[in-house]
């Protein structure tokens, strides 16, 4: 089964704008994963120096265009919990990141077979 020149010429652009799209989107995760790692280190770094304050240290937390005051223990458990769910951000970026490097590689490979059939019938 041979398919003309005009199918291989669209079928070899349809797989390069997979291929295309796939590395737009790891450039994007990438970028989404490196801010939600810095978000973490941040509330970890913001962890840890709450833990070296003494309890009854008044400690305020930033809401908008003012501060509030929150309890040392309060403030420490929303930042436990954020860097939870940051973690959990970034293992669902790297599972699509994985995904998307993949696509992107199995696209780069169904091109070169198709090159190499196209190839190797003209001859």
């Amino acid at each position: 089964m041979s398919l003309s020149n005009e199918a291989l010429q669209k079928l070899v652009r349809e797989i390069e704008t997979q291929s295309l799209q796939a590395q737009q989107q790891i450039s994007i995760v990438r970028s989404q994963t490196a801010n939600k790692q810095r978000e973490m280190r941040i509330a970890q770094l913001t962890r840890s120096e709450l833990a070296s304050l003494p309890v009854n240290t008044n400690v305020y937390e930033g809401v908008g265009k003012m501060f509030v005051l929150e309890p040392v223990s309060s403030l420490n458990d929303k930042l436990g919990k954020q860097v939870k769910t940051l973690e959990s951000d970034v293992e669902g970026l790297g599972k699509r990141l994985h995904y998307l490097e993949t696509t992107a590689k199995n696209s780069q490979e169904h091109i070169n077979q198709i090159l190499r059939r196209g190839g190797g019938e003209s001859s």
